[in-house]
C-alpha cells in the first residue's frame, strides 16, 4: 500500500543526509519485532512524497523483490528512492545478503532511471543505524 506522508516533518525541508533518512524510517519502524523493508520515494528536490512497506518478514529475514520496491516509486513518479530495513537483533551491521540485495536494487534503479540514494539499516536505540551511502557501498 502506498502512503503519501504529508504529515512527516523534518528539521530541514529536504532529506540531505543519512541521519535525516534514519529519522524518518525510525518513526515508521519503531520497535517492531520482525524485519520490515521500506522504500521512501523522493521528488527532484529530495522531498518525501511517499513511503511504502515492501515486505514484513521474520526475525532475521525479509523477502524483497526489485519489482515490489520500484512499483510504488514508478506510480509516485519518484526521482529518487531511499531503502531501509530494520534488524530486530539491534545490530545494524549489514549481512552479506543485505549487501547483495542493495547492489541488485541499485542496478535495477539504474535501468529504470530511478536513483537509489541510500539503504539504511536501523538498529536499536535512537541513533543506531548503518548507511550504505556513508560507507561508500552504493
Amino acid at each position: 500500500m502506498l502512503v503519501r506522508e504529508a504529515n512527516v516533518t523534518l528539521a530541514q525541508p529536504q532529506i540531505r543526509s543519512s541521519r535525516d533518512a534514519a529519522v524518518i524510517f525510525r518513526q515508521h519502524l519503531g520497535d517492531v519485532d520482525r524485519e520490515h523493508f521500506l522504500v521512501a520515494m523522493l521528488d527532484t528536490k529530495n522531498k518525501l512524497i511517499g513511503l511504502n512497506t515492501v515486505s514484513v518478514g521474520s526475525l532475521n529475514a525479509s523477502v524483497v523483490h526489485p519489482r515490489e520496491v520500484f512499483k510504488p516509486a514508478i506510480l509516485a513518479n519518484a526521482n529518487t528512492i531511499l531503502l531501509a530495513h530494520n534488524h530486530p537483533s539491534g545490530a545494524p551491521a549489514p549481512s552479506q545478503e543485505d549487501r547483495l540485495l542493495t547492489r541488485k536494487l541499485v542496478l535495477a534503479g539504474e535501468a529504470l532511471g530511478i536513483k537509489v540514494m541510500d539503504h539504511i539499516i536501523v538498529g536499536d536505540g535512537t541513533t543506531s543505524y548503518f548507511s550504505f551511502a556513508d560507507e561508500g557501498l552504493l
